[in-house]
């Protein structure tokens, strides 16, 4: 069985290496963050299962599906509450809670090993494992910005942003009246903050406001290209793993 460790944490991962030595399971490779773990499943053939942490040290794991389509089976490694823990269970997605125990680790291997899925048949739907972290009764999204400029705070309601994007591993907004504010967060934060209805993650480095988009357009490799009614600076391309779920959430 070939697997793979993807754990920002490296004492976490030696431990989870050396569980699985004792279950006669050898560890194809560790790995410990968003892009070297996307650097590695592009050059290298997808193992049969991977042990995902949901949170690494330059974001949050889903960008990794969100960038390209992995082909293996995948165990998520999480140290979320119990509500998060129960939607998972709920929905049939295997999980192991932090710090990992022998027994259910063996559980979850085994249970693997019994339902062994052909690499063609995997799917992982980031966005519904996304909802099922949020308990949609208590959240509360974002529906203004306070930004700092020079010595004064300005108010930026959120319906005046056509899209939040990253450069130069900095975070900013572009707004209908085309300006651009660098925020102090990263893109995962605001990702987590803002609500899904009216924004969406099309790549790593743009979320963009549904009633920002002007116009969107057939483009090559299967993807998207979209034209907004302000911002201009740069090309915004829907990823092809993200074009299925961004024609759901237009339509």
């Amino acid at each position: 069985m070939n697997v793979l460790i993807i754990e920002d944490e490296k004492p976490a991962a030696r431990r989870l290496n050396r569980m699985l030595a004792l279950l006669n399971i050898d560890v194809q490779q560790m790995l410990h963050s968003v892009e070297e773990s996307l650097n590695w499943l592009q050059n290298n053939e997808h193992p049969e299962l991977i042990f995902l942490d949901i949170q690494l040290s330059d974001g949050l794991s889903f960008e990794i599906f969100e960038e390209i389509e992995v082909k293996s089976a995948i165990i998520f490694t999480t140290a979320y509450d119990e509500y998060a823990l129960k939607a998972f269970k709920l929905n049939s997605i295997d999980y192991l809670l932090k710090p990992l125990d022998e027994d259910e680790l063996k559980v979850a291997v085994d249970k693997f090993k019994e339902n062994r899925p052909k690499q063609t048949d995997v799917q992982v739907n980031i966005d519904d494992i996304r909802k099922l972290l949020i308990n949609p009764v208590d959240r509360k999204f974002k529906k203004r910005l306070t930004i700092k400029v020079g010595q004064h705070i300005k108010i930026i309601h959120i319906d005046e942003v056509e899209c939040f994007y990253s450069e130069n591993k900095s975070t900013y907004i572009h707004t209908k009246v085309n300006r651009n504010y660098l925020l102090d967060s990263s893109l995962e934060h605001w990702q987590e903050q803002l609500d899904p209805e009216d924004f969406f993650r099309v790549n790593r480095t743009f979320i963009v406001h549904i009633n920002a988009i002007k116009d969107i357009i057939s483009y090559s490799n299967s993807r998207l290209k979209l034209v907004l009614h302000s911002h201009n600076e740069s090309e915004i391309i829907v990823s092809r793993e993200r074009v299925k779920d961004f024609k759901n959430w237009i339509d």
